[in-house]
């Protein structure tokens, strides 16, 4: 029997969402770093057996008070997973209140699949706590079953998987075997540069901040060696941000690329010729031309 489903992880902005499907599925799906409102798209993940097909979806974190129409519609992404879920995970940690008229506590009410409280970060919270949030959760809502874990030392994420393949229906394949995700390269090329710039850069900066990638040839070297000559575009929302990226004497933006090289390397496993340009779109949060060119709306 062959066993298929979508699972879809929701929760709020840096809660370990994107690091715990990472631990699901092996790969370095979506950029995590310690900022929220890291991933901004519903990203897939798919992890397939001989007997198995898995298809994850991470989402944007919940805003509570969207301020652009950017966030607007990253929270659109987090409500389509409530509809075409097999089976869902709800990630919280110790600190996070739902007021009881919270939308989402509302919908995770009404969720007629398997649902899982996936409570993260138990390495740096204590027993007695990860105790009392176990019990105050399924008080609110009905949650089949919880898992405490750590996503980022991948503690118990494997009863996770086991639990997930268990409540899953027989079902086809939706994608090749040896497909890892719906997304192009290139557009974990553009994940890597953003995540690079908010490491790099402090404060609202990297937040104004979008990513696209214009250009993207594969040739070879002198040598005969693979290299990929990518051209990609720093959107931001004011002239002073422009600035900021690019540094006094263009030192910061040559950082930015020299870091997100290596790594774009790495997920390529080619040499890369990495060009970077800043252009500013004034207030581009707000704008639905430029959000329907940045992939937000259909």
């Amino acid at each position: 029997m062959h066993k298929s489903g979508f699972v879809n992880i929701i929760g709020r902005p840096n809660v370990g969402k994107s690091t715990l499907m990472n631990a699901l599925v092996g790969e370095r799906m979506s950029i995590i770093t310690n900022k929220p409102q890291t991933t901004r798209h519903r990203i897939i993940g798919i992890l397939s057996g001989d007997d198995y097909q898995i298809v994850f979806s991470d989402t944007p974190g919940i805003i509570r008070d969207p301020s652009y129409k950017m966030q607007e519609a990253m929270n659109r992404f987090v409500h389509t997973t409530f509809d075409d879920a097999d089976v869902m995970l709800f990630v919280t940690e110790a600190g996070e209140n739902y007021d009881d008229d919270d939308p989402v506590i509302q919908l995770l009410k009404k969720i007629e699949v398997p649902l899982f409280l996936i409570i993260n970060k138990i390495d740096v919270t204590e027993p007695n706590k990860i105790a009392e949030l176990i019990k105050t959760w399924n008080d609110r809502i009905p949650f089949k079953e919880t898992i405490p874990i750590s996503a980022l030392n991948k503690t118990n994420t494997e009863k996770v998987f086991e639990l997930i393949l268990e409540n899953l229906e027989e079902g086809p394949e939706y994608y090749p075997k040896d497909q890892l995700t719906d997304k192009p390269e290139r557009f974990f090329v553009s994940e890597i540069i953003r995540e690079k710039i908010l490491l790099l850069y402090e404060q609202e900066v990297p937040y104004s901040c979008e990513v696209v990638v214009e250009s993207f040839k594969e040739t070879t070297t002198k040598n005969g060696d693979p290299l990929v000559r990518i051209r990609a575009e720093i959107y931001v929302a004011r002239k002073t941000q422009k600035a900021i990226i690019i540094g006094k004497h263009g030192n910061a933006i040559k950082k930015l690329g020299t870091e997100a090289r290596k790594d774009i390397e790495t997920f390529l496993e080619s040499k890369v010729f990495l060009e970077l340009y800043v252009k500013v779109r004034e207030n581009w949060r707000n704008d639905e031309r430029m959000l329907k060119h940045f992939g937000y709306k259909q």
